[in-house]
């Protein structure tokens, strides 16, 4: 009997792996995607960046083997500094609001309560900036608040203004409008997370705290937030990495100058820079590694600051 049930295990587990194998097939195209078009590129983009390797006029130079020089070069100029400084402002200018209305709408949407009417409505209004192109909505706000734009005639015609004001030459303005644009087109995406979130938390915990007498914002604060966590990590994490790459709305807003005095001009504005005029692929190489270990510095500190890797006690 035991020599049978165990024939009969074996034959169970021999199936097992056999239909588990797929898979791994079902894995091979990813894989075969991931190498050829990821890690590949990262590893030429490393082995670049200790070479000397761009244009001079007409002539290559390059690539020789000049070890770190390049990142001697990057981080004795200042500019990396500047305009990693200018990217994380432009970040945290947008993802503060939006992390706040995001969050607002998506209690106010999934709280029965209130019975909220044409919510599919304000879903779709709410998402519909992000599916613009970041460039087209760029020139968008670019023809809307030059000197003699609609903006501008606005403003004028109402008396609040005597003459154009140059929105796209002061520092401040040209930062906020690059915040406001990528606000409005992620704003809508990030609240449909959150309200995924708090749809999938049980209701009964928030019968039991009504039942205990606890008040809306203590609802929010000690129960919705906290079971929030996962989700609001990945909306951080994901926001943090889309705004380190952040280019095409000021490289469309100020045509790939960064002014005023290169207050906007971001990493991969930078990093495109050295592509474009000079073909500096060794200098490239350097910005992209330095973007790359920025990134998961502070990825992990968020995972840190969020409470993950702690040890179980």
């Amino acid at each position: 009997m035991k020599k049978s049930a165990t024939a009969a295990a074996g034959k169970f587990n021999h199936r097992a792996v056999r239909y588990n194998r797929w898979g791994y097939f079902f894995l091979i195209p990813f894989a075969v995607v991931f190498v050829i078009f990821q890690l590949i590129p990262l590893i030429t983009t490393i082995y670049h960046s200790f070479y000397e390797y761009y244009r001079s006029g007409l002539k290559w130079i390059g690539p020789n083997f000049i070890g770190l020089e390049n990142y001697k070069t990057l981080f004795s100029s200042g500019g990396v500094w500047q305009y990693f400084g200018n990217t994380m402002i432009l970040w945290i200018m947008n993802f503060i609001p939006q992390i706040f209305f995001s969050l607002l709408f998506a209690a106010w949407f999934s709280d029965t309560r209130l019975n909220l009417k044409g919510q599919r409505f304000f879903k779709t209004v709410i998402y519909l900036p992000n599916l613009i192109m970041a460039s087209a909505f760029a020139m968008l706000f670019f023809v809307l608040f030059s000197n003699i734009g609609p903006i501008n005639s606005i403003l004028q015609s109402i008396g609040i203004l005597k003459q154009p004001y140059d929105f796209l030459n002061h520092k401040w303005s040209v930062r906020i409008l690059i915040s406001f644009m990528n606000f409005l087109m992620w704003f809508g995406n990030t609240t449909i997370l959150l309200l995924a979130g708090m749809l999938g938390i049980d209701t009964q915990l928030f019968e039991a705290a009504e039942v205990d007498g606890a008040t809306s914002s203590q609802v929010f604060w000690k129960i919705t937030l906290p079971l929030l966590r996962p989700i609001l990590l990945y909306v951080v994490i994901t926001s943090l990495i889309g705004g380190l790459q952040l280019f095409d709305v000021p490289q469309v807003l100020t045509n790939g100058t960064g002014d005023p005095m290169r207050t906007s001009m971001t990493m991969i504005m930078y990093l495109n820079r050295n592509l474009t005029t000079s073909r500096n692929y060794g200098m490239s190489g350097a910005i992209s590694v330095f973007l790359f270990v920025i990134t998961g510095a502070l990825s992990l500190i968020v995972f840190k600051v969020a409470g993950y890797g702690e040890k179980v006690k």
